[in-house]
């Protein structure tokens, strides 16, 4: 069973930056890949981002572009989301999410899920 813990989120002012971090664990494929999504109060889970084992796939969402950045340490088994300027509209919970070595965007091409983690922008 793959497990992922997400970590690194908090209260930051708008205009301010935040690093997430996801550590995959348990079974995970020899090779995946790691996508961010994040749910607002009231809202639908939606997709901020997704990065391969490779790194030659890297998607953001036209919302984030610009302002935050994907990454990987495989080393570490470890993926980042560093995540600058940010807005009120950016507060959400933030989950990571695994599955195959693909620039999949869907919340449904994904098996694997961590339990998120909660990102307050005050104005």
């Amino acid at each position: 069973q793959v497990q992922l813990v997400e970590s690194g989120g908090g209260l930051v002012q708008a205009g301010g930056s935040l690093t997430l971090s996801c550590a995959p664990t348990g079974r995970t494929f020899s090779t995946y890949a790691i996508g961010w999504f994040r749910q607002a109060p009231g809202k639908e889970r939606e997709f901020v981002a997704v990065i391969s084992y490779s790194r030659a796939i890297i998607y953001y969402a036209d919302t984030v572009k610009g302002r935050f950045t994907i990454s990987r340490d495989n080393a570490k088994n470890t993926v980042y989301l560093q995540m600058s300027t940010l807005k009120p509209d950016c507060t959400a919970d933030y989950y990571c999410a695994t599955g195959l070595d693909t620039g999949r965007t869907r919340r449904n091409d994904y098996p694997y899920w961590g339990q998120g983690t909660q990102v307050t922008v005050s104005s």
